[in-house]
């Protein structure tokens, strides 16, 4: 079961994509993360520059997403984020997200699973969740809302 309401939601701005070309496994493909925010009941802050979402858009067209990044409380604690997921539409929908149209999220699929790891005493409590994220992406960053596995 999932949390009623998102636990925090993720804010991230994104680089352009670095194309890495068709690889055995699929197009590889990188796409930094600048920064951004987090806000929610159970956490604030930011995420902090330098981490990235590495992507392979696989033959049937979905994109298999590995990210890591760190976030920051507003208290100063870090957190390592782990996320790992699947994005996947209508072609005609997918063509519209890579050319940064607006899109509502109920018309693809875009979720991740998220493992987190911290040594802030306060920040425990992450330590010991999974998360499921339900995702947007838009034409420069990417939304996501977090809910706690229970």
């Amino acid at each position: 079961m999932l949390s009623a309401q998102p636990i925090f939601t993720i804010e991230a701005e994104l680089e352009p994509i670095v194309n890495l070309g068709r690889t055995p496994v699929g197009e590889r493909r990188i796409i930094g993360i600048l920064g951004g925010s987090v806000r929610g009941p159970k956490f604030n802050g930011r995420v902090l520059p330098g981490g990235a979402d590495w992507q392979v858009i696989r033959a049937d067209g979905a994109a298999d997403i590995k990210a890591r990044y760190t976030v920051e409380s507003d208290a100063g604690g870090r957190v390592l984020v782990d996320s790992v997921g699947l994005r996947h539409g209508p072609p005609e929908v997918i063509a519209r997200l890579a050319r940064g149209e607006p899109v509502h999220p109920a018309l693809y699929y875009f979720r991740t699973v998220m493992r987190f790891e911290t040594g802030e005493p306060d920040l425990d409590w992450m330590n010991r969740i999974l998360a499921i994220a339900h995702g947007a992406r838009l034409a420069q960053a990417v939304k996501l809302d977090v809910y706690e596995v229970e």
